[in-house]
């Protein structure tokens, strides 16, 4: 696909600044400039997102873009828990990140593409990821899905972008449309898994595709990245909702009944107080009172999303601190809080301030040891919650 002099150059330059080698590019009028520099630009981002592709000898990347779109392989590992039995289809193909990584387990794979230049890569790089028997076959995801053969478990990621380019998030207006294919998708597979933009409402979801069993929220580093959904055939029970968040999980059912979480009673100085801050997975499932609940966790209000104890819980999905003081926006007790900080990483919960707003009202630069956070408590005070890490 690359002439063997392109290769070369893209592997004697593959760590240099591709701008400053397109500027130059007249220095090497035997390699075919364009295709060496989305190698090279191709390399560095997959070494960065994609370890093991970056690990690979001679795989090829497509532009820039659908190497920003594509999953990173920590998502791509994630979804491969999902597949069950021995034949996967992918019906939307793309770089094959996903496919790559779901069909290690399987006997009979397939993969479908409707871009051909998408395709002629994963003819070219699936037998190098370790897939030599994989069917790689250009069409329409529709078109294929109608006259398919039964398979275990199929995979879709409808595109999210309408034909001007701008996104869409509702089901409906996403392509392929995974709401009207429901019946057909579950009549040819018995498992189908589902990618959704992380901004689509979840509960809408759910009213819109039917056989829903399970539920993904999917983050890393703190950065919610997508919603997978998993139809099963015949299913009409509950749904579990697993919140990943790199190494954190919790899992619940939905609708299953829970009292509200209690809200903290404000008591100021406690001997020991430990704050907790939900990562994106919590956040994106609101499922506050499960976890509070889970844990014997207090609610600094219904609105906050910031929880407390009494004593330190060592498993909490997402970040916890040692509270060493509060107090409120009041010159008088603020100064003694802030007294000795020029630094501090300050965030915001249900407060009338954005987060520079307050770095600002505060005269602190950004950084240092200490956490600041400013809430509202159940009562309407605005306060500031001073704190360290939490390591334990």
């Amino acid at each position: 696909m690359i002439d063997p002099t392109t290769l070369d150059f893209v592997q004697a330059h593959e760590q240099d600044d591709v701008r400053q080698l397109a500027l130059q590019s007249s220095r090497w009028p035997d390699v075919d400039m364009a295709a060496a520099l989305q190698q090279i630009a191709g390399r560095q981002t997959a070494r960065a997102k994609l370890p093991h592709w970056a690990a690979t000898p001679g795989l090829l990347y497509p532009p820039h873009l659908s190497m920003e779109q594509c999953s990173s392989e920590q998502t791509a590992r994630y979804k491969a828990r999902l597949v069950e039995g021995e034949s996967l289809v992918d019906l939307t193909g793309g770089l094959g990140v996903d496919f790559a990584m779901m069909a290690q387990g399987c006997s009979q794979v397939t993969y479908v593409e409707q871009k051909p230049e998408l395709c002629e890569l994963a003819r070219h790089n699936l037998p190098l990821l370790g897939l030599p028997r994989a069917r790689v076959v250009q069409a329409d995801a529709v078109d294929h899905l109608r006259h398919m053969a039964q398979v275990d478990t199929i995979y879709v990621d409808p595109a999210r972008r309408d034909r001007s380019g701008n996104r869409v998030y509702g089901l409906s207006d996403c392509a392929p449309d995974v709401s009207a294919l429901a019946p057909i998708l579950l009549d040819k597979a018995h498992t189908v898994i589902v990618k959704l933009s992380p901004m689509l409402d979840l509960r809408q979801a759910l009213r819109q595709l039917p056989h829903v069993e399970q539920v993904h929220i999917v983050a890393v580093r703190g950065e919610c990245k997508e919603l997978l959904l998993v139809m099963r055939r015949g299913h009409d029970g509950q749904v579990t909702v697993h919140c990943a968040n790199d190494e954190q999980h919790f899992g619940y059912t939905l609708g299953e009944p829970v009292e509200p979480a209690p809200v903290w009673n404000e008591v100021w100085h406690p001997s020991e107080l430990w704050l907790y801050e939900p990562n994106a997975a919590i956040m994106k499932a609101g499922c506050h009172d499960q976890l509070a609940a889970h844990l014997g966790l207090q609610v600094i209000a219904r609105d906050s999303h910031l929880m407390v104890s009494t004593h330190p819980v060592s498993d909490f999905p997402g970040r916890s601190f040692i509270v060493e003081g509060i107090s409120t926006m009041s010159k008088r007790e603020l100064k003694p809080l802030l007294q000795g900080i020029t630094r501090a990483n300050v965030a915001v919960r249900n407060f009338p301030l954005r987060s520079p707003e307050l770095v600002s009202r505060l005269k602190l630069k950004d950084g240092g040891q200490t956490y600041l956070f400013g809430t509202t408590t159940a009562t309407g005070k605005h306060i500031i919650i001073k704190c360290s890490t939490n390591n334990a």
